[in-house]
């Protein structure tokens, strides 16, 4: 296995599903984001290494596709690559295997450094990335984006308040979070027939502990739903997902 990648094995546990006992989107992402801070840890890149940079990685973008959900007490295999960056962008992928090496699901994401002291971009410093062995190109991948608001859709609206146990050690929400907040505006009973197949969600601002959200649906036809959470009227997360029955 090339340095840039890392794999290990995995257990699906209870509360990483839902009631129909298959994984959650959001529990996908957290097992994504697992797998590669298991990777930074094998090549001895702590997140106090990273800190102590000022900086903290922050997703901007991904892109999901998934073939199959897996379920309680499966075991399968997470896998990710630090496949490429530039001055200011990198980008990594994962994949989720079951015991037979065949694909449940991929993602692809788009991350960046932040500072701490300006909140906003910084270049990625080579500290970060030299232990992948990475090297650095002109161009990354791009990324699907959500589509743009049905405006002439029906939609549905839940309000939020974040709460302390939403926000990680970046000082905002969890970008797992925004997922449970998303599907929430959907039917129970439509999330128990529908498993989602494609995912294409950007990161647009900051949401903090206290802050008030909104997240919305609109159903664009049967089996697409475009997603928005909103502070007030800044945007926060655009979302497009496309479903299919589950099987």
């Amino acid at each position: 296995m090339a340095k840039n990648e890392f794999s290990e094995p995995h257990r699906v546990v209870y509360y990483e599903t839902d009631d129909t006992g298959h994984l959650t989107l959001a529990m996908l992402i957290n097992l994504f984001v697992l797998v590669s801070e298991d990777q930074n840890a094998a090549l001895k890149l702590t997140t106090d290494d990273i800190h102590s940079l000022g900086v903290g990685w922050v997703v901007t973008q991904y892109h999901l596709q998934v073939d199959k959900l897996p379920q309680i007490g499966d075991q399968v295999t997470l896998k990710t690559r630090a496949t490429a960056f530039n001055k200011y962008f990198a980008y990594r992928e994962y994949w989720l295997l079951d015991t037979e090496g065949n694909q449940l699901a991929y993602g692809e994401g788009i991350w960046v450094t932040m500072s701490y002291a300006t909140r906003k971009i910084a270049t990625i410093p080579a500290a970060i990335m030299a232990p992948y062995g990475t090297e650095p190109v002109k161009r990354l991948p791009r990324l699907p984006r959500p589509e743009k608001v049905d405006q002439t859709a029906t939609s549905v609206a839940k309000p939020y308040t974040v709460r302390y146990f939403d926000i990680d050690e970046n000082g905002h929400v969890n970008n797992a979070h925004y997922f449970d907040w998303m599907l929430d505006t959907l039917p129970a009973e439509w999330l128990r027939q529908h498993q989602p197949v494609d995912v294409r969600i950007r990161f647009e601002n900051e949401v903090k502990y206290g802050h008030q959200v909104t997240s919305e649906v609109a159903h664009s036809h049967a089996t697409t739903t475009q997603h928005t959470v909103k502070i007030g009227a800044t945007t926060a997360v655009l979302a497009t997902i496309d479903w299919q029955p589950r099987r």
